[in-house]
């Protein structure tokens, strides 16, 4: 199970963090993502990271402005957000997978969560 969570309203130019709990069969999983989905447009990848070393990567249009972390002991992970623009706003989704390859294509992983509103107004 994923519960994702930290999604709001911001102006542009602020600042969120999302908070994604990984529970039940998804403590087992290798790679965890972030990808969103505005309305009326496709599930589009936004960062992954692995569990055991920490490597990550991300979409070009949040080099520099997101941060993807993960403690795991906790089995928790977080997608930091600074300097965002009314094109991030969306619904957050986060995602897992048993395969250790970071992947960027959302048919590439199994569990996801129910996904978290963020709004960013200009």
């Amino acid at each position: 199970q994923l519960v994702e969570s930290g999604g709001g309203l911001v102006q542009a130019g602020g600042s969120l963090r999302l908070s994604c709990a990984a529970s039940g069969r998804t403590v087992i999983t290798s790679v965890m993502a972030w990808f969103r989905q505005a309305p009326g447009k496709e599930r589009l990848f936004v960062a992954a990271i692995t569990w055991s070393r920490g490597i990550t990567t991300y979409a070009d249009s949040v080099k520099g402005r997101f941060t993807i972390s993960r403690n795991s002991t906790t089995r928790m992970v977080y997608l930091q957000m600074n300097t965002l623009k009314s094109e991030d706003t969306a619904v957050y989704y986060c995602a897992a997978r048993s395969g250790g390859t970071l992947r960027t294509d959302h048919y590439d992983y199994r569990y996801w969560g129910q996904g978290t509103q963020v709004t960013v107004s200009s």
